[in-house]
């Protein structure tokens, strides 16, 4: 979490620095447009002429620009009071246009002090040049507002995207903080079963439990464990299982994974497969089985368990499934799109297969 948050952080800084150099020459093209054209007409004009005249329009481009950018759009029209932000509109684009337009005469009178008076030239009314400069400064108002509301909608997606993934590690919490009791509930059971008829294998289960309250209250509050500890886990919790088995009980299990395995894996994330296993694959009088294979290859994780398969009858209460379903959710939030999840009973009736595969690196 600390991890997205600083590179949502990383990645806005990013965006503003863009946005800025997108501003800089976006404003120094406009300015230096004038220029351009007057040098391609075979005109040449002194910095005091450009100054007087020929910024006076992108100015005042400018001006509509930063108005609507900083002030107009945040304050009014993303408050939701659109005929104020029209009317102060309509408002600042004539005081612009009198302001350019009076400058402009202003700077001409001035240029022809002490010079012939020149016959006046007959050409488009002025009014066709505001008009043209009017229009100009509207479309310079729309295009503040698409690149503001674009800017909002990118700060809006970030803090939903945040926000969900705040939701989602809360989520997660919740999933592993009920599967503490389910998982001590089940366990506590079958040591209960025990003391009935050995409680010195009662006695050795409450140790064995005790490591695995151990890695359940330590490893389970992190958001990934090493899966070598996930996997002494899931061991430890196999040979509690087996002290109260009766002897027509089969269990194999096979670890296909390096002793080292630093591979970060959602914690408990296998448990209550394990726990499905034996409590719907054991009968107390019928010869029982229960194969349990785990392996890492390739950046990819199988969990496939087979096991007799004896379902519960309608009276019986000990199993209320809650354990498989949070196993789907956790998969849902930790790795969605990166889990395959096959599970059934065959055709003939008599076994239950659970096959779950788990991609550890996200695809590029």
């Amino acid at each position: 979490m600390n991890h997205y948050i600083c590179r949502m952080k990383h990645t806005s800084r990013h965006l503003r620095y863009v946005e800025v150099l997108i501003h800089v020459i976006g404003w120094g093209i406009v300015f230096g447009f004038p220029l351009l054209m007057m040098n391609r007409s075979g005109f040449n004009i002194t910095w005091g002429e450009y100054l007087s005249h020929g910024c006076v329009v992108p100015l005042s481009f400018l001006v509509v620009f930063y108005v609507n950018y900083l002030l107009l759009i945040p304050r009014l029209l993303f408050t939701g009071r659109t005929r104020q932000y029209i009317l102060y509109n309509v408002l600042l684009i004539a005081a612009v246009l009198l302001g350019a337009h009076a400058w402009q005469e202003y700077a001409f009178r001035f240029s022809q002090l002490g010079q012939p008076r020149e016959p006046r030239h007959m050409g488009p009314p002025r009014w066709l040049f505001t008009a043209r400069d009017a229009f100009s400064m509207v479309l310079t108002v729309g295009l503040s507002a698409a690149i503001r509301l674009s800017r909002r909608w990118v700060q809006i997606e970030d803090a939903r995207r945040q926000a969900e993934q705040s939701r989602t590690e809360a989520e997660l919490k919740n999933l592993r903080s009920q599967l503490n009791p389910h998982f001590l509930l089940n366990t506590l059971n079958n040591i209960y079963a025990l003391i009935a008829f050995d409680a010195d294998k009662a006695q050795a289960a409450v140790q064995e439990l005790s490591c695995l309250l151990r890695h359940v209250l330590y490893e389970n509050q992190q958001q990934t464990v090493t899966l070598d500890k996930e996997m002494d886990f899931n061991r430890n919790y196999i040979e509690l299982m087996r002290i109260r088995l009766a002897k027509n009980v089969s269990v194999e299990t096979r670890f296909d994974i390096p002793p080292d395995s630093r591979t970060p894996i959602a914690p408990l994330i296998f448990i209550s497969l394990i726990e499905n296993a034996f409590k719907h694959g054991i009968s107390p009088t019928e010869p029982s089985f229960i194969r349990i294979l785990f392996s890492e290859e390739n950046g990819e994780i199988r969990c496939d368990i087979t096991n007799s398969h004896h379902p519960k009858s309608q009276a019986d209460k000990s199993g209320s499934g809650i354990g498989l379903e949070q196993v789907r959710k956790r998969l849902e939030l930790s790795y969605p799109g990166r889990y395959t999840w096959q599970q059934g009973v065959s055709a003939d009736k008599k076994e239950y297969r659970s096959v779950l595969t788990i991609q550890t690196q996200e695809k590029p």
